[in-house]
């Protein structure tokens, strides 16, 4: 889970996003994002409807996995963004882990938000 300041509170600032973000499209998730120039640390948020996935249980696993992968990635960000992830496909369950990564990984390529440069200092090293 990602710390209570990276979290969005309400409704509004979400309705925020939707109508002012730019958006990047995968088959499964889309990702909504805009500069936040009033806050001094980047917020996230995963939105799966009900009508995407019927249980509540599948809901809050996919949640608590794209909660994992933004929070590793956070401190990567070029700026202070505030970020919506849209679950749109319920075949995003089923994906491993890795896949899960890799796809959020391109979501933020292609958005162009990740410094490159902090995310090569970040990455853990194999023995």
């Amino acid at each position: 889970m990602i710390p209570f300041i990276n979290r969005f509170h309400g409704h509004s600032s979400l309705n925020y996003v939707y109508k002012n973000g730019q958006a990047v499209r995968s088959h499964f998730v889309t990702l909504k994002f805009v500069p936040n120039k009033h806050r001094e640390s980047s917020r996230a948020a995963v939105v799966i409807s009900k009508k995407t996935l019927k249980s509540a249980v599948r809901r809050n696993r996919i949640r608590r996995r794209v909660y994992e992968q933004v929070r590793l990635r956070l401190s990567n960000l070029k700026a202070v963004y505030d970020i919506v992830f849209i679950v749109t496909s319920s075949e995003f369950i089923n994906l491993s882990p890795t896949e899960m990564s890799e796809q959020i990984d391109q979501l933020f390529d292609g958005a162009r938000i990740i410094d490159k440069k902090k995310a090569v200092k970040t990455a853990p090293k194999n023995p």
